[in-house]
């Protein structure tokens, strides 16, 4: 599914929160005692890809949510890794992982969980995990100071365990901040929300809450398509995208609204978007595509830092599809000429035409995509975004069918909502949306920049 946005922005440099001092935590409680094995399923010295398999113990005499426990494994080097879970008997789906930079060219995994109980007595059970560079090149891992060469699981203390943000096993190593506290229920780490409530494409509240409506050139679509803010509008409080074309390139529109700043990775993404199957005047047909999706510009061919996670419907096919189909699709990158994509997606070819709640949770390796509140997809592995991204919706013409007489496909957007570093159900941001209309909340923007 093709499309090059045009956009060459320069990386983002990755963020130096380092801390100027020794930060110990203090120990945890008895009563919340832990203890973690390890082994590995890599020994060798020089690897592909290190593969840390964990077990963690509940030695106290309290429940621990595991929501509130974090897990560090320290590194060697400042390259770009890749986190991901092979298998686990708590389910990969709980399990995530991110790295941070420390002072002197190293670096950690930290490892959580988004949901779950350890009782006392208890343990996880296996969690095989595994972390590659991202350029898949070989490394080595027998000078990182948590790495072991055992097969056998044993107590290892060179990975650190913090428990609600305090020390409670291990030895960690270098200058680092404490872990932050647990979340409280409800609350990520900043949240967006928009109602739409707009006079029109030229109100200058848009840019003030960091939206861009898009009159740019370029690609995805027909080549020659005019991109225009004209088209786009909010009556009734609706993000209204009016996509149109008479069946040349030079006479066709298409629309487009998109976050101003990069500033979103992992978290919960979702908005209420109305698709059409037909258009709204002249006859039908065209193979039009109606989105809502994130984003990270392309710098070259195949750059492993893009990223992508869309919903995409097709209401006359395309693609090589005949009809109706509604994708879920996750990019690790693509090259423009000649084509290559790298990624995964899943499908139904049935009419979603309506309003549908859409829904994408990103955390822990794993993307899951929801359709009013049912399981859509579920997507991982290198199609995982590594960069921040812009929040977008679009509607735009694969290519033309030239028939004669304009013609004009609708998409509407109900709202958006976003929380930062948080899985969202979409029952509870259903709960969250309407409760910010209840207290007449027409715009929120809590989500730091970069």
């Amino acid at each position: 599914m093709s499309r090059n946005f045009g956009k060459l922005l320069l990386s983002l440099a990755l963020p130096a929160a380092l801390a100027v001092g020794l930060l110990v935590a203090p120990a945890a409680s008895a009563d919340q005692a832990v203890r973690l094995q390890y082994r590995t399923s890599a020994p060798g010295a020089t690897t592909a890809q290190a593969e840390p398999w964990l077990r963690l113990f509940n030695s106290g005499t309290t429940t621990i949510p595991l929501s509130q426990v974090k897990i560090r494994y320290y590194l060697t080097g400042t390259e770009s890794y890749r986190f991901a879970c092979s298998w686990a008997v708590i389910g990969c789906s709980t399990i995530t992982g991110r790295f941070a930079p420390q002072e002197g060219g190293k670096q950690y995994l930290e490892v959580g969980f988004t949901s779950g109980n350890l009782n006392p007595g208890q343990d996880t059970g296996d969690m095989q995990l595994r972390f590659y560079r991202a350029d898949w090149q070989n490394f080595t891992q027998s000078d990182d100071y948590s790495y072991g060469p055992g097969t056998s699981y044993a107590n290892w203390d060179k990975i650190a365990v913090y428990v609600n943000g305090q020390l409670a096993w291990g030895k960690p190593t270098g200058n680092e901040p404490d872990p932050d506290p647990t979340t409280p229920p409800g609350g990520g780490s900043g949240e967006l929300f928009d109602d739409f409530t707009y006079t029109g494409s030229n109100d200058p509240r848009l840019a003030q809450r960091g939206w861009t409506v898009r009159g740019s050139s370029g690609g995805p679509g027909v080549p020659g398509a005019t991109w225009s803010p004209s088209a786009v509008s909010f009556p009734g409080g609706l993000l209204t995208l009016d996509s149109s074309t008479n069946g040349t390139a030079a006479g066709t529109v298409q629309t487009e609204l998109s976050t101003t700043n990069r500033k979103f990775h992992e978290g919960t993404y979702a908005a209420r978007v109305r698709f059409s199957d037909a258009p709204t005047s002249g006859p039908d047909g065209e193979h039009v595509v109606q989105t809502f999706f994130t984003i990270t510009p392309l710098r070259y061919n195949l750059d492993p830092d893009y990223g992508e996670l869309d919903f995409e419907y097709l209401p006359n096919g395309g693609w090589g599809e005949p009809s109706n189909i509604l994708y879920a699709t996750s990019w690790e990158t693509y090259q423009g000429e000649p084509w290559q994509a790298v990624n995964t997606h899943t499908e139904e070819r049935t009419s979603f035409a309506g309003w549908h709640d859409l829904v994408i949770q990103v955390s822990g390796g794993r993307m899951k995509y929801y359709v009013d509140g049912r399981l859509f997809a579920d997507h991982g592995d290198i199609y995982y975004p590594e960069t921040l991204m812009w929040i977008m919706f679009n509607q735009w013409f694969i290519d033309l069918q030239g028939a004669t007489g304009t013609r004009t496909y609708r998409q509407q957007v109900d709202y958006l909502y976003h929380s930062k570093n948080e899985v969202v159900a979409p029952a509870q941001v259903l709960s969250r949306v309407a409760a910010l209309r209840t207290a007449g909340t027409a715009f929120k923007d809590t989500v730091p920049n970069p």
